[in-house]
């Protein structure tokens, strides 16, 4: 009943609201929520990420917070693991000389304002949809009375333009060593699109430069994966009026990015972000086993 009640006050309350994406609010609250647990219990840290939430949710998740709590910690597992993964991968990077980041379908992320090392040394394009971005940018204003002189907004519709000449217009370098992340991203675009964008990133950037994204196989996105788990992964995806558009086929990451030009092709599974991260209380936490991180750079 509640399950239900609430998914007819999500209907209306996003009916409410034009330009910003479902799941970039959706993915906001999984970062909010385990952000209010005890540092020692916590897979990942937002302090900005509430700030995203529409109050009326965040009022709904307050009246019914035993269900929100129960529903939010069963479906966030992956999504807490890949925040902090890319955290981590990101921080290695800025250890090592980083000095552009690039953060395709930016959505709600809040790196270039958390991470202190990247306010200190690295330039950040936030590339993305100007809906979302639009109201991003009050927040960010609203938090920090302006936007950050190291942070560069890009908008770009994936679908629709070619994001290369506005990313350059904006002052982006292909000489310097930059970090591209794509987070949440590329199985919601086009393969066209997909190869647009790892084909620029192979092409348009300095030695070190690296990618790092997740995915799903294209069993889940074609919907002939026939377990439980992709049916409902891929049709929730439908229903919230973003479905999938592309996936990789098992096994075939590495030969994937290859024919890009990337190399140092690294492919991490959820056992792999599982055993990285899930320790103490958070050791039988669920994951999605269809879920994979990928990493690589250009030599």
């Amino acid at each position: 009943m509640v399950e239900n009640e609430y998914k007819q006050d999500e209907t209306k309350i996003y009916a409410d609201r034009k330009g910003p994406a479902k799941m970039a609010e959706g993915i906001a609250m999984i970062r909010a929520y385990e952000s209010s647990k005890l540092e020692a219990e916590r897979i990942c840290y937002d302090p900005y990420a509430i700030h995203f939430i529409n109050p009326k949710i965040l009022e709904y998740a307050a009246k019914h917070r035993d269900e929100a709590n129960t529903t939010v910690e069963n479906n966030s597992g992956s999504i807490v693991a890949r925040v902090r993964y890319f955290d981590d991968f990101a921080k290695k990077l800025i250890e090592n000389g980083l000095e552009q980041l690039v953060i395709f379908g930016a959505g709600y992320d809040t790196r270039a304002y958390r991470i202190e090392e990247l306010k200190e040394k690295v330039k950040v394009f936030e590339v993305d949809h100007p809906g979302t971005q639009i109201f991003k940018m009050e927040k960010i204003k609203e938090i920090f009375g302006s936007i950050p002189e190291h942070v560069v907004f890009v908008p770009v519709d994936f679908e629709k333009e070619t994001f290369s000449e506005k990313l350059f217009s904006k002052g982006y370098n292909r000489s310097l060593k930059t970090l591209f992340i794509m987070e949440g991203l590329i199985m919601y675009i086009t393969p066209k699109s997909v190869a647009e964008t790892l084909s620029f990133i192979a092409e348009n950037s300095g030695k070190g430069s690296a990618v790092i994204f997740d995915y799903f196989p294209e069993s889940v996105v074609d919907g002939t994966n026939k377990l439980k788990i992709a049916q409902d992964i891929r049709n929730f995806a439908i229903q919230q009026g973003e479905p999938f558009q592309f996936g990789i086929k098992d096994g075939e990451l590495e030969e994937f990015l290859s024919t890009f030009g990337f190399s140092n092709i690294q492919n991490v599974t959820s056992e792999d972000y599982k055993k990285a991260y899930f320790h103490g209380k958070n050791e039988n936490r669920n994951v999605c086993e269809l879920l994979y991180f990928a990493q690589a750079t250009i030599e």
